[in-house]
């Protein structure tokens, strides 16, 4: 996983990936009512932290998946929005495929906690 981190190209590339996606997820009419009370300067924050733990930077020492989505009674559709807009993010600031594939491959890991189901 640390390979995968060093070759998105570390902190600053995960922080410039979490600023855009959240850009293009705000945009997003599927998904972007979920942050209406959410306050986004913490909302981005955690997201680069828990970024760059799972792709193997920083330790994370937020909520985990399950606890951190549970009051939002989150679908498929949910899922799939976002993980089309990060795609889309990863995309748009030029990631290879094959990087991209890797991180979708961690987010695939996600579902289950993310949605609240049993694995």
């Amino acid at each position: 996983m640390d390979d995968l981190y060093n070759s998105l190209g570390g902190e600053a590339a995960i922080d410039a990936v979490v600023e855009r996606f959240y850009d293009i997820l705000l945009a997003d009419d599927r998904v972007s009512g979920l942050f209406a009370n959410t306050d986004m300067k913490h909302q981005r924050a955690m997201q680069k932290m828990f970024l760059n733990h799972v792709f193997g930077g920083k330790q994370y020492d937020g909520k985990n998946m399950r606890d951190a989505h549970s009051r939002l009674s989150l679908t498929d559709d949910h899922f799939n929005a976002v993980a089309e807009d990060l795609i889309r993010t990863l995309n748009e600031l030029g990631v290879p495929q094959d990087k991209i594939d890797a991180v979708m491959a961690v987010v695939a890991t996600t579902k289950n906690d993310v949605l609240g189901r049993s694995a």
